[in-house]
């Protein structure tokens, strides 16, 4: 009887090698939670987070061809779909276009698209104010908000948590037809808000630096609210309709009266690395069909479902 041959496995590269080593060790260091959390917030984060951001920006060839090789080893970065494949810095490729139609947006009226690529977190319905960020640990719409009357008009509608990794795409786009009535700004700390931190870390959304990007539904339909929410490396946020780019030492107004109009699809602004984006809809709404926590969406994907009426 003969014995089949056994398969020959192609052979690595070394690069491929070395790659497949670092994020085995990566993932390793992943799994111990409490590292991850020292490593990650038991450290100075602002100041961590402000030379980031000097950091990134650096246009010296050598510096940032150094940088976007150590982010592709330790992540999943994959820019097959971004506009360009030349950057600056490493600033330029975290805030990078994609080509057209990269994103499909789901054309469908009764239906608001996601507005950023991200893994859904917790989402479901908002009860007597009570939002969760993980499992055991709610916090308040009001004290996200920090608006009581604001929370209160999402009583009894939906929420849907995004969160963006550091890998992804990381500008986030209209929802619907609408227009940006009002912008809530608040600053505050620089949490990591991975789902490590998010089961420790009591409140957390809460407390970092975030926006409340206020938006009514075209023609003069319901409100819906983006929180956009920065994190430890991120603490900026740019909304084009301002032309602002919030962070931790901005010191403009943080209650802005806004009426810019915008396409389904259309481009919000960015974070200048990952961090969450929580969309909130008012009694009526519904969370589309397959919107459940662990779930990796892209930016137009169907997200929420209007009320028939």
């Amino acid at each position: 009887m003969k014995t089949k041959p056994h398969p020959v496995r192609p052979k690595l590269s070394k690069t491929k090698k070395v790659k497949a080593k670092v994020k085995q060790l990566r993932d390793k260091v992943l799994q111990q939670e409490k590292l991850n959390f020292l490593l990650t917030n038991r450290v100075p984060r602002l100041l961590v987070t402000r030379f980031m951001g000097r950091f990134s920006k650096v246009e010296q060839p050598l510096v940032r061809g150094l940088s976007l090789k150590a982010w592709k080893l330790f992540t999943d970065l994959d820019l097959s779909d971004a506009k360009q494949t030349r950057f600056k810095s490493v600033h330029d490729c975290f805030t990078r276009e994609l080509k057209p139609g990269a994103r499909p947006i789901d054309p469908n009226p009764r239906v608001l698209s996601s507005p950023c690529d991200g893994i859904v977190g917790q989402c479901g319905v908002i009860r007597g104010q009570q939002i969760y960020q993980a499992k055991g640990f709610p916090y308040s719409a009001t004290e996200l908000f920090g608006n009581g009357d604001e929370a209160a008009k999402y009583e009894g509608g939906c929420y849907v948590t995004l969160r963006l990794r550091s890998d992804m795409y990381h500008r986030f786009h209209a929802p619907y037809d609408c227009r940006i009535r009002h912008v809530t700004y608040i600053s505050g700390d620089t949490w990591n808000v991975n789902p490590i931190a998010l089961k420790r870390v009591e409140k957390l959304f809460c407390k970092n630096e975030r926006a409340a990007i206020r938006c009514e539904l075209e023609p003069g339909g319901p409100q819906v609210t983006l929180v956009a929410v920065a994190a430890i490396l991120v603490a900026s946020i740019r909304l084009h309709c301002l032309g602002t780019v919030f962070h931790p030492r901005y010191k403009g107004p943080n209650e802005i009266t806004c009426d810019a109009g915008y396409r389904k699809g259309d481009e919000f602004g960015w974070f200048e690395h990952g961090s969450t984006i929580l969309v909130f809809a008012p009694k009526g709404f519904t969370l589309a069909d397959g919107i459940e926590e662990g779930r990796e969406i892209r930016m137009g994907h169907r997200l929420i479902d209007m009320r028939a009426s």
